[in-house]
């Protein structure tokens, strides 16, 4: 789990996250909490969902690029 070492780089940013099964998700890394990665996930509207996710089933997380506007 070398991506455990990335959480205080990328806490309170925009990061990616992959799967063990393949899925994705993507959100603010709020940080950890009992073996779990917290994720403020953007839902509809104005609305946002803090999502708890195990470490068993995360393959990586990464944190977003800067935007290339030309």
């Amino acid at each position: 789990m070398q991506w455990l070492q990335k959480i205080p780089y990328l806490t309170n940013q925009p990061i990616g996250v992959s799967f063990m099964n393949g899925a994705g998700t993507s959100g603010v890394l709020c940080g950890t909490s009992d073996q779990k990665l917290l994720v403020l996930e953007y839902l509809y509207h104005s609305q946002f969902a803090l999502k708890q996710y195990d470490f068993a089933s995360i393959q990586d997380i990464h944190g977003f690029p800067p935007c290339q506007v030309s």
